[in-house]
């Protein structure tokens, strides 16, 4: 086949480069205009520069926000990854088990984000929740509308609930995956059930493992519509995340300035500590040094 036949694929590709400017590129560049323009009126704008970018990494209320942030990502991960990875493990390996345990574990993926919210706010209420007034009844105070605590562990229970599943249905996959000839080569060895676990599942399941790790700090890191629903960010701002926080500034306040600015700050904390993430996970899988 000549060259102009090898590049015919390419134009397969076109529709979607074409729809990823339009849902990206075309937003992505119309926020980058608002971040360095003051919107006076509709139609009047001052070219501003970078003192939006000044005004926002200055902002204390920020600061607070992304170390909440940062710990509320730290947690879910420490909890999700060792609990999927425990999940998986104990999942039938044959029979009609499997296809019971794989759709049990998928469905909180399927109910949607604000949904889930609106499922643990009736769920945790302390007077009518089954979990909130039980725990009352038990002569446990709690209250995830007026105890900064408590909305932190509704909060991180919720988060748990709804996404380990995903872990686990990676960790699942990448064990099956594994041929049965090493766990012969182990049971001849007498290899013990944690030295099969460490030297040869964790091993081959570093490729799904880092897909996991990658997908859920994404997702944590970018966290809105739960805790929004359940705690509107409170009591307080103690459950006020980076996600609340940009939309208290670009819709409720109407500051489009800032907004823009702190939208693509956000976004390139999540893609540096994306990268970085990713390069850490391949350098630990390869025995280098960190």
């Amino acid at each position: 086949m000549n060259k102009w036949g090898d590049n015919k694929a390419w134009f397969l590709v076109i529709p979607v480069l074409v729809f990823v400017a339009f849902s990206a590129i075309i937003p992505l560049m119309t926020v980058i205009n608002y971040s360095l323009q003051d919107i006076l009126a509709p139609g009047k704008a001052l070219f501003v520069g970078t003192e939006w970018y000044k005004k926002v990494l200055h902002d204390y209320r920020l600061h607070d926000a992304l170390w909440r942030q940062f710990l509320f990502s730290a947690l879910v991960l420490l909890i999700e990854m060792p609990l999927g990875i425990l999940i998986a493990l104990a999942m039938p390996k044959k029979g009609w088990g499997i296809s019971f345990s794989l759709v049990t574990l998928a469905l909180p993926l399927l109910i949607p984000w604000n949904t889930i919210g609106t499922i643990w706010m009736i769920f945790v209420r302390p007077d009518i929740g089954l979990f909130g007034a039980a725990i009352n009844n038990l002569g446990v105070a709690f209250d995830h509308t007026r105890r900064p605590l408590d909305a932190w562990v509704t909060v991180i229970l919720m988060e748990v609930w709804h996404w380990t599943p995903l872990v686990a249905l990676l960790a699942y996959a990448g064990l099956r995956a594994i041929p049965e000839v090493y766990y012969q080569a182990a049971k001849i060895d007498g290899a013990s059930s944690w030295k099969t676990f460490y030297y040869i599942q964790l091993p081959k399941m570093r490729g799904v493992l880092t897909i996991a790790l990658l997908l859920r700090f994404m997702d944590s890191f970018l966290i809105y519509a739960e805790p929004f629903v359940l705690t509107g960010g409170g009591p307080g701002n103690t459950t006020t995340f980076l996600s609340i926080y940009l939309v208290k500034i670009a819709v409720l306040q109407m500051d489009l300035g800032p907004g823009g600015a702190f939208s693509l700050i956000y976004f390139l904390i999540v893609l540096l500590l994306s990268f970085i993430f990713y390069q850490v996970l391949q350098r630990v899988g390869k025995g280098e040094k960190v």
